[in-house]
């Protein structure tokens, strides 16, 4: 059984704790003032809320464990060495995915910010991902640069086989897109 997020266990908490107020009032039929909305709202969005974070965090561990056995299975046809294990470590450490920071309140909602200021908030998110991609990018050539030719080899395969399951077929082949591609004005 996958543990549950604190803020799951408390939004499900408070759902529940709410769902038997509501169905003792009910049975004893009485006609109390209705409860603040915002309350019942707030503790479904609690619940909602405590639902996706539950399913997020049993989507990281199946994620997880798929990326563990396909390092298994790259570092045996790699076939480490004993001297390569250093780099291996660190090429695994710094190319594991970053867990996502829980939420800290509510979503900034972007329709209260100008133009300018999404346009902004855009480009500081590119650029945070940018970063993080050239560090994945240096941890590769880093762990390339330790392996002998023979496994060279044998990752570009592995690595063209992953661009190619994710939808990269054919680029840096000669092949191209047969989709036209648009422009404001039309396609070309």
């Amino acid at each position: 059984m996958t543990s549950m997020p604190k803020r799951a266990l408390m939004a499900a908490a408070l759902a529940a704790a709410f769902a038997g107020l509501s169905a003792t009032a009910i049975a004893q039929n009485t006609t109390a003032a209705p409860a603040a909305p915002a309350t019942t709202q707030q503790a479904q969005e609690g619940a909602q809320e405590g639902q996706r974070d539950a399913k997020r965090a049993e989507r990281m561990a199946r994620m997880q464990k798929h990326m563990a056995e396909r390092q298994a299975a790259l570092k045996a046809e790699l076939k480490i060495t004993a001297e390569q294990e250093p780099a291996w470590n660190a090429f695994v450490a710094r190319t594991a995915p970053e867990a996502r920071p829980a939420r800290q309140g509510p979503r900034e909602d972007w329709s209260k910010l100008t133009t300018p200021q999404r346009l902004d908030k855009m480009a500081a998110m590119k650029a945070e991902r940018d970063a993080r991609m050239t560090q994945r990018h240096e941890a590769i050539k880093s762990f390339y640069a330790a392996l002998s030719a023979e496994q060279q080899k044998v990752f570009d395969a592995k690595q063209l086989q992953g661009f190619q399951r994710a939808g990269m077929k054919g680029h840096g082949n000669g092949h191209h897109h047969h989709g036209g591609h648009h422009r404001m004005g039309g396609s070309v």
